[in-house]
């Protein structure tokens, strides 16, 4: 009786329970959301690869992603933490298909230089 009790007390205080983060109101879309992360990944990459080349161009990583998506730091930020306090399944799904997205154009990438390789390789071979 008493582990019924317990379970029946559990289940109203979850049912009740409010949530943590508020959606909000300029919440950026799922989709974009990745783009976003996607973006802010490969730059964040380039950056620790070539400072250099950043630098040159005067190239803030984050600011030159938030300009292109039109987004603001803050509307990134809270639409960030909504995504993963909310619902954390999905969330790490997003970051699993960015995570394939990056790999399918390494292949792709790496393809591209393997091929150019062999062409180099055979007009010196000329």
């Amino acid at each position: 009786m008493k582990k019924c009790f317990l379970l029946l007390v559990l289940l109203s205080m979850a049912s009740c329970q409010k949530k943590v983060v508020e959606e909000p109101a300029n919440l950026i879309p799922k989709d974009k959301m990745k783009q976003i992360i996607y973006d802010l990944s490969l730059l964040q990459a380039m950056k620790g690869v070539d400072q250099a080349a950043l630098d040159s161009n005067s190239i803030n990583p984050a600011t030159y992603v938030y300009k292109k998506y039109k987004v603001d730091s803050l509307q990134f930020a809270k639409s960030d933490q909504y995504y993963a306090v909310e619902n954390i399944k999905e969330y790490q799904k997003m970051y699993e298909e960015i995570s394939e997205l990056a790999g399918q154009e390494k292949m792709r990438i790496d393809g591209q230089l393997n091929k150019e390789t062999e062409s180099a390789k055979k007009l010196k071979a000329e």
